[in-house]
């Protein structure tokens, strides 16, 4: 049986000062942990809309796989490995390469309103490129896709920084690879990104409901 492309979600288990730190404050560590658990449920979601493709959990930590198994029982999940955020990407991508992905997606759970035809679109545009970018408007970017295993795409770029964009496709066009670029969104890390995320239209079933608390 011919195998999906994969997309990997990268997660972490919900736990206070682990996860949204950036949001404390305004938020508490334990609002915080509540926001990024609603955005990781529908994050899981949308990407349940997405035809074709099987998503997989990239998992932080030995020890979390029976919290992730009662969050998503039918996914397969993938320990994110080591190091910095960049090897552990790697090593994901790597991994579900040589299990024998045609394809592979990695994304976080920081842009759960992101509308689903754009994670479709990332794997479509593999028919004619080597990568499919989403950027974000703070200069990262939420999902890239890739068609060959190319760890140093992700080893070589300093994560979390402004420029993270414009230095992965740096490095891409090093690489050789033909590169695509999706459409802009934005992702959830300051308090300005979480009041624009209150007056997004998006269903957002999980995260919706605690905002007014937040």
């Amino acid at each position: 049986m011919k195998q999906r492309p994969v997309l990997i979600i990268m997660a972490k288990q919900p736990l206070p000062g682990r996860t949204k730190t950036r949001l404390c404050p305004p938020l508490t560590l334990e609002e915080a942990t509540l926001l990024y658990e609603g955005m990781l449920r529908d994050t899981l979601a949308l990407t349940q809309r997405v035809p074709g493709i099987e998503v997989v959990l990239g998992i932080d930590s030995p020890g979390s796989e029976a919290y992730f198994r009662g969050l998503a029982p039918d996914l397969r999940q993938l320990l994110q490995g080591d190091g910095a955020l960049g090897d552990r990407l790697a090593h994901v991508s790597e991994a579900a390469f040589a299990d024998g992905a045609p394809a592979v997606g990695v994304m976080s759970s920081d842009s759960p309103s992101l509308p689903p035809s754009y994670l479709g679109r990332a794997f479509a545009l593999l028919e004619e490129y080597d990568l499919s970018i989403g950027p974000c408007e703070d200069g990262g970017y939420y999902m890239a896709a890739l068609r060959q295993s190319a760890p140093r795409l992700f080893r070589e770029v300093t994560m979390s920084t402004p420029h993270v964009l414009h230095d992965t496709l740096e490095r891409a066009a090093e690489l050789g690879l033909r590169t695509a670029l999706l459409p802009a969104w934005y992702d959830i890390d300051t308090a300005a990104d979480l009041e624009r995320l209150r007056n997004d239209p998006a269903p957002l079933q999980y995260t919706r409901p605690l905002l007014p608390r937040l």
